[in-house]
């Protein structure tokens, strides 16, 4: 089923997944938009977006949404399978395409709900052309075809932004990004965040360490699952901090003001 979406003093949009295309990729709740329309007819939802977006004043796309959504070639080759978009856009794009299957020397992929946060979190840039990006398909088949699969160990070695991938790839094996939402991550957050507060009365380092650990992760996915990526995030925090003054006041810096 298509639905045709009104963001008011926004914009009109086209999409299959309310929830993920309207509530967690642009961040408007129940409430703050409204379903103008739906069909499960692409052509007659498609003309009747361009026809609405002009009839409102809104800012008309290009493209017609189907257009849009059959011009998903997947190119698989050998070793990879790669996206005809940037990767900002293709985000949206796997959600416009729910459902759709292709195939590889690794067996059929699809796309859905357990799949599109681990092509997210494992997917590249290509190095010839920054429209297109690509995953490796034996990855993908390691993930959620083998049925000798183990689980990822987050315990290997690895940079920073390895450690972060793990991190959302074993998330997304286990259904915290397709059953699981932000507020119940905020909650697991402050359990953590107490059982850490004991650690440090207790002088526990060994729970200390634990308990940070855990809270990474747990932060880590309630970025992903507001579309952020938690790397990006600390990224934006220590540019605010970078330059900033100020003085150890006791036992806590306080910034100039």
């Amino acid at each position: 089923m298509y639905y045709l979406y009104h963001i008011p003093g926004k914009k009109i949009g086209v999409t299959r997944d309310l929830n993920k295309r309207v509530t967690l990729m642009q961040g408007y709740k129940e409430g703050e938009y409204e379903v103008l329309e739906q069909s499960d007819d692409i052509d007659y939802i498609s003309d009747r977006e361009i026809e609405l977006q002009q009839s409102y004043g809104y800012r008309v796309d290009m493209k017609t949404y189907k257009k849009l959504f059959n011009k998903m070639n997947i190119n698989a080759t050998e070793q990879t399978s790669t996206f005809p978009c940037p990767i900002n856009k293709l985000k949206g794009r796997l959600m416009d395409n729910v459902g759709m299957t292709w195939q590889t020397e690794h067996g059929q992929f699809e796309i859905n709900d357990q799949t599109i946060p681990w092509i997210m979190a494992n997917v590249k840039e290509s190095m010839y052309n920054k429209n297109r990006c690509y995953v490796y398909n034996k990855a993908f088949y390691e993930a959620f075809i083998n049925p000798d699969h183990t689980p990822l160990d987050i315990t290997q070695q690895g940079n920073c932004t390895e450690r972060f991938d793990l991190i959302r790839s074993w998330a997304a094996e286990r259904g915290i990004y397709q059953t699981g939402n932000a507020h119940t991550q905020y909650v697991k957050l402050m359990e953590e965040a107490g059982e850490l507060a004991q650690a440090l009365l207790n002088k526990d380092k060994p729970e200390i360490e634990d308990a940070i650990g855990d809270m990474v992760v747990v932060l880590t996915n309630l970025a992903f699952q507001n579309n952020f990526y938690i790397e990006d995030c600390i990224d934006s925090a220590y540019k605010e901090i970078a330059t900033r003054k100020g003085k150890m006041i006791n036992g806590t810096f306080v910034k100039d003001k």
